[in-house]
């Protein structure tokens, strides 16, 4: 999980920082007050660390914990196999050169150079020691691990503690070093949390307990979800968000119950 949660960073500053350059532009839509607040040289620094960890977890990790435990024969497979490992990294690089041009010319932004070089670099630099963790760096840690619900719990408030860090603080709070707090408590919630889940011995864990930790992670989207369709002072089209929240629900108790059913099957008799 660790180099999984390096290589999510590292995404989340490939298409926030360098593909939207919502990390730089004061007009990036979903900036809301964090277009304000926190920004300093050019960067939107409490955008920049919120959504740096949103990509880690939720974009990156959970899906693929997801995927993994939904075809568990394929896990020790590689994803990417003959020229789709090299085909796919350079249609990503189009993709970001593509985005760049796009949203910089529809935003008539274009991101200072030195800034924008500094994330190229956090990119390169996190992708390079994902690739020197070891595999099993998070897995090794000596207290005994406890049931699927708490991981779950611990998940789901840590997730909520982000939300709560990063978008309620920043209306709540207004001095000249709030933002600064602000980036600390996140930076706080979300080394902690991780701390506290490596400090269990994940060799001993079941699919059980990976489910939990995605389900958790998804928890406060999910009720969101649920609840967006029915804001009429959002900007934006929620229609349907609700049946999506629903959906997701649906999903994980499928795959839960999927899951229950093999290790079940897998159980010795006595």
């Amino acid at each position: 999980m660790g180099s999984m949660l390096l290589l999510g960073a590292a995404y989340g500053i490939l298409e926030e920082g360098m593909m939207v350059a919502s990390f730089f532009s004061p007009y990036w839509p979903d900036l809301g007050v964090l277009g304000v607040f926190g920004r300093w040289m050019g960067v939107n620094w409490v955008w920049a660390v919120e959504l740096t960890a949103y990509h880690a977890f939720v974009s990156i990790t959970v899906p693929v914990i997801i995927v993994e435990l939904a075809y568990p024969e394929a896990k020790a497979e590689p994803w990417l196999r003959g020229i789709w490992g090299k085909l796919v990294p350079l249609l990503l690089a189009g993709d970001v050169v593509f985005g760049f041009l796009l949203f910089g010319t529809l935003q008539s932004y274009w991101p200072p150079a030195p800034q924008y070089l500094l994330m190229a670099a956090l990119a390169v630099a996190l992708t390079a020691l994902a690739r020197r963790l070891q595999p099993d760096w998070a897995r090794r840690g000596e207290r005994p691990m406890r049931g699927p619900r708490y991981y779950w719990l611990v998940a789901a408030l840590a997730a909520f503690g982000c939300g709560l860090v990063f978008w309620v603080l920043p209306n709540l709070l207004d001095f000249p070093m709030a933002p600064l707090l602000v980036i600390l408590a996140g930076v706080l919630v979300v080394w902690g949390v991780v701390r506290l889940i490596t400090s269990h011995d994940w060799r001993q864990s079941r699919p059980a307990h990976r489910l939990a930790l995605a389900a958790g992670a998804l928890t406060p989207l999910i009720v969101s979800a649920l609840f967006q369709e029915f804001d009429k002072s959002r900007p934006d089209d929620t229609t349907g968000m609700a049946l999506v929240g629903l959906a997701s629900i649906a999903g994980l108790l499928l795959l839960k119950r999927r899951i229950d059913r093999l290790e079940a099957e897998e159980r010795p008799l006595t």
